[in-house]
């Protein structure tokens, strides 16, 4: 007895075990068969090609930061020159030297020296010198260069790329969920001609049978087949509507190795569309929604970098109508020992040598047309700026009012197909009871297929809307 209960319990937990990995295969299987609209906006924020694209250009900027900080580095520079002419040697010359460019424009350079020969300039020192010098710009280039400039701007453009990535995603996840939302309303109309599809069908068979046993006239018959094939014509229509609509989503979508993904003609919208969780989290207050999008919206961000960015070239522009004053002094030392030279006591003393150079172009002209188009070309920004601004607003608040009146809407229709619906039922009661006739309820029947169409029509321009005014606040990223 003992040996059988537990051969009975073994089979009984071999039995749960099938019954546990088939439920979770059919819930697994369930899952791929379908997609809502926040698996399409990961797909698409993932593995869409745009997207990688900007990201290939926001790795591109910040090589261009590297390329720019470039002109900061030290340069080591080596040179060796000999002239032997008729038996004389005219000069031997080796000059290593190390430049370290600074922020401010100012160079700091060394460097060695080992000169012999015969025919020598009288300003140069024989044999073995050394020395340590500084290059600095006193007025013109001492507070921006191009140098300088450069790095800035390049700084600059690296983040506007990751702003400039934000609205492509923005934008793209828009065009997305449009596609997604026509392909749920395909689908979604499919269903329900398939449904009465299936009702004309039965029906048909009902009046086919109450033909036969003479309580129908044929005229019934006739009725109710044309009323199921047009329904049938419908369905194939629908049909085709939903897989080309399944063909447009598709192209929002693709695999993790760059491979496009066809949307299979299995793969139906989540049950429960019409309650999709993400939505509730939703900010939809109108004074919230403009306050985010007027100091958050990627493409305001970008106007931002713009200006910024247009300000640092006005400055170097601003730099052609200052005159070029540059100073240049190298502390000198014999032999080597550069400590040495450096200790050698104070500056223009003994052992140095400097130079002044200034020159400026006397009516300033190409200085004066250059820094005038700096500041016009800001002035021009700001205007597409405040325009930029001003048309943001406007669809937030359009997409806002598109919102509350779908509600009202969605509301009244629901209200007229469930009285449509009540219409219907009605009428087929009173058809049983010989009181009505096939043409009515088809009459009916018709109405409150197109109340419904229009139902969800209205609801999935409901969800689009929604969508929609998180894009245009520029929160779809």
């Amino acid at each position: 007895m003992k040996k059988l209960f537990q051969q009975f319990f073994i089979a009984f937990l071999q039995i749960m075990v099938v019954i546990c990995i088939s439920t979770t295969a059919i819930q697994a299987q369930d899952t791929t068969r379908s997609l809502n609209a926040e698996q399409v906006l990961y797909l698409v924020k993932k593995f869409h090609p745009i997207v990688r694209q900007t990201q290939i250009n926001i790795e591109q900027s910040n090589a261009d930061i590297l390329v720019a900080r470039s002109a900061f580095d030290p340069v080591l520079t080596h040179q060796m020159n000999a002239k032997t002419f008729d038996g004389t040697n005219y000069y031997n010359q080796i000059t290593p030297e190390i430049k370290i460019p600074t922020w401010y424009g100012i160079e700091v350079a060394a460097g060695l020296e080992d000169l012999s020969g015969n025919r020598l300039d009288p300003s140069h020192t024989i044999g073995q010198t050394n020395y340590i010098g500084i290059s600095i710009p006193l007025v013109k280039n001492l507070v921006i260069d191009k140098r300088r400039a450069a790095l800035q701007q390049s700084k600059l453009l690296s983040g506007m790329a990751t702003i400039e990535q934000r609205a492509v995603i923005n934008d793209l996840c828009i065009q997305a969920l449009e596609a997604y939302w026509n392909w749920v309303n395909a689908f979604q109309n499919y269903e329900v001609v398939k449904n009465n599809v299936a009702i004309s069908s039965k029906r048909f068979n009902f009046v086919r049978n109450a033909f036969r046993h003479g309580e129908r006239p044929a005229i019934d018959t006739i009725e109710a087949l044309t009323q199921l094939q047009g329904f049938e014509y419908q369905q194939n229509q629908q049909w085709l509507a939903f897989q080309n609509a399944g063909l447009n989503l598709s192209a929002f979508l693709w695999k993790s190795n760059n491979e496009p993904y066809e949307l299979p003609t299995a793969i139906q919208p989540e049950k429960g569309w019409e309650n999709e969780v993400k939505i509730k989290q939703f900010n939809l207050e109108l004074n919230s929604l403009l306050e985010i999008a007027l100091t958050t919206h990627p493409h305001l961000e970008m106007y931002d970098f713009k200006i910024d960015l247009l300000d640092i070239d006005k400055q170097l522009k601003f730099q052609d109508l200052l005159p070029k004053i540059d100073f240049k002094y190298n502390q000198l030392g014999k032999g080597y020992n550069m400590s040495q030279t450096v200790a050698n006591g104070p500056l223009f003393e003994n052992n140095y040598q400097y130079g002044i150079k200034m020159e400026i172009p006397l009516r300033l002209s190409q200085g004066r047309g250059d820094y005038k188009k700096a500041k016009l070309k800001i002035e021009e920004t700001e205007l597409d700026l405040n325009q930029k601004r001003w048309m943001i607003n406007l669809k937030v608040k359009t997409y806002h009012n598109e919102l509350v009146n779908l509600r009202n809407q969605i509301e009244l229709q629901s209200n007229n197909y469930n009285n449509c619906l009540a219409l219907v039922k009605a009428e087929e009661k009173r058809f049983e009871n010989g009181e009505s006739s096939l043409f009515v309820i088809n009459t009916r029947e018709n109405k409150a297929l197109e109340v419904l169409e229009k139902l969800i029509d209205l609801k999935t321009k409901y969800y689009k809307t929604i969508y929609a005014l998180q894009w245009s606040a520029g929160l779809l990223q």
